[in-house]
C-alpha cells in the first residue's frame, strides 16, 4: 500500500442526480497486490458517472483476468498492473486482450509501481493501451478523472459500434422485407426487425396507415401490432387498442409530424399524396437507448415499401375483381346469374392445394379459373339459351367456345393469362381421350385443365341450369366415381370424394344469388 500515496485534495460537489440502480459501469482491476484493490474500491465507492454506479471486479493475476474476460465482455475499462506472475505479465495480457480476444472497445489503463521495467514511451508506442499511470503519482482525483475519461471514451465507442451494427441490420432487414409480398407478414416482420434493430424493450408497437380515396374519404388501418394491445381488427377505429393510444396516432396523422415524450415515440411518414404511415413505439422501461434517427431511417424505408406493396395489392385486387366480373358477365349472358365462377375458382384452389401443387400455381389457377368459359361470348344466344341437349351444328358451334377463349387469352404475354388460355382450351378434354377440342388423353392434358374439368362439372351438377335442376349430393358423388379414369383423372376425383363436405361447403358459402333471398 506504500506505493499508493494520496495527497490531500479538496472535495468536490457530489452529483445528486438520480442514478439507475440496475445499470452499472463495470471495471476490472487486475493486480497481484490486495491493497491496490482495496484502495481502488475505496476511492471509487461513491462515484457516479452518467447517472450510473460503478461495479468493480477484482483479478489477482493475468491468468485469472483471462478467465474472467473469456466469459464476460461487459467491462468498459480495466486497470492493469505490469508486474504480476512475471515482469511483463500485464503487457502480455494487454496484447492478448487486443489480438486474441479481439476486444478493441475496453479501455486499458496500465498501472505500475516499477516504471523502470516498463518505460512509458516504449509501452505507449508498442502496446495498445489507453493510458499509463505510475502508482506513486496516481492520486485519488487523478484516478477518478481517468475513470471518467475512460468510461466516456468507451461510451462513445459503443455508440459508434451500435450505430454501425444497426446500420448493417437496417440494410439486411430492408433487404429481407423486400422479399415479403403479404401485407400482414410484412408488417409483422417489420416490427420484429425494428425490435432487433433498436435493441430496446417495448410494450407496444404499431404500424398504422391512412389513405384518402378519390371520394375524399379517409380510412385508417392497422398493418401490424405487437405488445399489450395486440388486436385482430384491421381498422384503427374499430380496434380494441387503448383509446389514448388511438388518439395519439390519429393526432399525428392530423399534425403530419412526429411526436415523442417519455413514454412513447410516434413517427409520421408520408409515402404519397393520398397516403401516410405512422409508427407507434411505447417504451417498456425508459427511452435512454432509443435512437430516433435510426428508427426514422428504418421507418421511412418501411413506409415506402409498405406503400409500394399496398399499391401492388390494390392493383391485384382490382385485377381479380375484373376477372370475376368478366367471368360472371359471360355466365349472365348464358342466363346463369349464380356465383358459379367464384365457386369454381375456390374449388380449383382447394383441389390444387390438396393435389400438392406449388403455392404460386395454386394462386395462378385461382386467378385464371373465372375465365374458363370466356369463349362463350362468341356463341349465339339462341344456342346458349336452348333447353335440353345440344346436337348437330349447334353442338359444334358450342364446342368452339374452348378454342375461342384460348385464342383471346393467348394474345396476352402475362403468365396467368397464358395459363387461363390452356385452361379454357382444354377443360373439356377427357382423361380417356374422348373430349374436345383436341382429343388429348391422360397426362397430355395440362394439369390446370384437368383440375378445372372436375371442378366445373362438380359445381355445375349441383347448380340450377336452364336445361336442368340441381342434382342431389349423393348422385353427384356417384357420377364422379363412375367417371374416374374416363372423364376425370382418378386422383382428383378421389380428393373431392374423400373431402366431399369441404367442397360442398363452397356452395353453401357462395350460394346462387338468382334466388330472390340472396
Amino acid at each position: 500500500m506504500s506505493n499508493f500515496i494520496f495527497q490531500d485534495e479538496v472535495e468536490e460537489e457530489i452529483d445528486d442526480k438520480p442514478h439507475k440502480a440496475d445499470k452499472f459501469w463495470r471495471i476490472l482491476v487486475i493486480d497481484d497486490d490486495e491493497s491496490v484493490h482495496q484502495v481502488t474500491k475505496l476511492v471509487l465507492a461513491d462515484a457516479e458517472i452518467e447517472h450510473r454506479r460503478l461495479d468493480i471486479v477484482s483479478a489477482f493475476s493475468s491468468k485469472q483476468a483471462k478467465e474472467i474476460m473469456l466469459n464476460d465482455n461487459s467491462f468498459c475499462m480495466a486497470f492493469v498492473d505490469v508486474v504480476m506472475e512475471t515482469d511483463h505479465a500485464g503487457l502480455e495480457l494487454v496484447e492478448w486482450i487486443r489480438k486474441d480476444l479481439k476486444n478493441q472497445s475496453i479501455r486499458l489503463i496500465l498501472r505500475t509501481g516499477q516504471a523502470g521495467s516498463a518505460p512509458e514511451a516504449k509501452v505507449i508506442k508498442e502496446f495498445d493501451i489507453n493510458d499509463y499511470k505510475e502508482k506513486t503519482d496516481f492520486t485519488a482525483n487523478k484516478m477518478i478523472t481517468t475513470v471518467y475519461a475512460s468510461i466516456r471514451a468507451y461510451r462513445d465507442i459503443m455508440t459508434i459500434q451500435r450505430s454501425l451494427d444497426a446500420f448493417k441490420k437496417l440494410i439486411e432487414t430492408t433487404h429481407d422485407l423486400l422479399k415479403i409480398d403479404q401485407l400482414k407478414n410484412f408488417g409483422s416482420a417489420a416490427l420484429d426487425h425494428l425490435l432487433a434493430l433498436m435493441n430496446v424493450e417495448s410494450s407496444a408497437l404499431y404500424i398504422a396507415r391512412t389513405q384518402v380515396d378519390f371520394a375524399k374519404k379517409s380510412t385508417s388501418s392497422i398493418i401490424a401490432c405487437t405488445g399489450k394491445y395486440v388486436c385482430e381488427s384491421d381498422s384503427l377505429e374499430a380496434s380494441d387498442i387503448d383509446e389514448q393510444v388511438k388518439a395519439r396516432i390519429q393526432q399525428v396523422f392530423i399534425d403530419k409530424s412526429h411526436y415523442r415524450d417519455d413514454t412513447c415515440f410516434v413517427g409520421y411518414y408520408r409515402a404519397s399524396d393520398n397516403a401516410a404511415s405512422v409508427l407507434y413505439i411505447e417504451f417498456e422501461d425508459d427511452n435512454e437507448h432509443f435512437k430516433a434517427s435510426l428508427a426514422e431511417l428504418f421507418a421511412t424505408n418501411v413506409a415506402l415499401i409498405l406503400e409500394s406493396l399496398t399499391k401492388q395489392k390494390e392493383i391485384e385486387k382490382t385485377q381479380k375483381e375484373l376477372l370475376f366480373i368478366v367471368g360472371e358477365a359471360v355466365e349472365a349472358r348464358s342466363k346463369e346469374t349464380g356465383a358459379h365462377v367464384r365457386r369454381v375458382a375456390l374449388i380449383c384452389d382447394i383441389l390444387a392445394k390438396k393435389a400438392g401443387l406449388e403455392d404460386s400455381f395454386v394462386e395462378a389457377i385461382r386467378l385464371a379459373a373465372p375465365l374458363h368459359d370466356l369463349g362463350k361470348i362468341a356463341i349465339p344466344e339462341h344456342i346458349l339459351h336452348k333447353p335440353g341437349k345440344l346436337e348437330g351444328e349447334d353442338w359444334e358451334i358450342m364446342k368452339s367456345h374452348a378454342q375461342i377463349g384460348a385464342d383471346i387469352l393467348e394474345k396476352s404475354t402475362v403468365s396467368v393469362s397464358r395459363l387461363a388460355a390452356r385452361l379454357a382450351n382444354y377443360h373439356h378434354e377427357n382423361w380417356d381421350g374422348s373430349g374436345y377440342p383436341k382429343g388429348l388423353k391422360g397426362d397430355e392434358i395440362p394439369v390446370e385443365a384437368r383440375i378445372m374439368a372436375v371442378a366445373d362439372v362438380f359445381d355445375a351438377l349441383g347448380s340450377r341450369r336452364c336445361y336442368k335442376e340441381p342434382w342431389p349430393d349423393e348422385k353427384i358423388k356417384e357420377f364422379l366415381l363412375a367417371e374416374r379414369d374416363k372423364k376425370f383423372e382418378a386422383k382428383l376425383v378421389n380428393i373431392i370424394v374423400d373431402d366431399f363436405d369441404e367442397f360442398l361447403q363452397v356452395r353453401i358459402d357462395y350460394p346462387d344469388y338468382a334466388d330472390p333471398e340472396h
